[in-house]
């Protein structure tokens, strides 16, 4: 479950104008974990996904530490985002705040997840991608008009919010889903 908290009035009309260059240092610290930019692991960014792989498939257990890196990566990764698609004024923090909050489901008290599984279920998530592909355009073509709504009034439409954070919540879905592997069920297409 994705939650973000979005800044809806009086908002800063003058860094939505340039807020690509405000996010550049960021952007930036986020690239800077991604070992794999020019390879096809670069998809993933900085996701330990190689290491769960192995874990489930030869331990049958997902590592703590890794979760909780990959957890604090796609919330910074979030934070970047709604930065970015400017749903909020407040810079990124590199540091855990209020703004993004992921909650996965319960791995650990014996729910085992599938050993076999993530080695296909980037495969299986084809679907999901170019679903995702779509919701990408839509909830981009929203933010522009958002952002000319932010520019001239200072405010950001809250159905607008609504569906560009529905879509987030959708990547993050996939994201749980393939790369992070923290569960097994298959992600609903739709955005709810």
């Amino acid at each position: 479950m994705t939650e973000i908290s979005v800044d809806l009035d009086n908002r800063d009309k003058n860094t939505a104008l340039i807020r690509l260059i405000l996010a550049f240092p960021v952007l930036v610290f986020l690239g800077s974990f991604s070992n794999f930019a020019d390879e096809a692991m670069g998809i993933a960014g900085g996701i330990l996904f190689l290491p769960t792989i192995l874990a489930l498939l030869f331990r049958n257990k997902y590592p703590s530490y890794v979760l909780a890196f990959n957890k604090a990566f796609l919330e910074l990764s979030n934070r970047v985002t709604i930065y970015v698609l400017v749903l909020t004024d407040s810079y990124p923090s590199i540091e855990s705040n209020e703004k993004v909050r992921l909650i996965y489901p319960e791995i650990d008290g014996g729910k085992k997840l599938s050993p076999w599984l993530p080695l296909v279920k980037w495969f299986l998530a084809i679907p999901l991608y170019i679903v995702g592909f779509l919701y990408g355009i839509y909830g981009l073509a929203l933010t522009l008009v958002a952002w000319f709504s932010v520019v001239r009034t200072g405010t950001y439409p809250e159905d607008k919010a609504e569906e560009v954070v529905k879509v987030i919540a959708f990547w993050n879905r996939i994201y749980g889903y393939a790369f992070l592997l923290v569960t097994d069920k298959y992600p609903s297409l739709s955005l709810n």
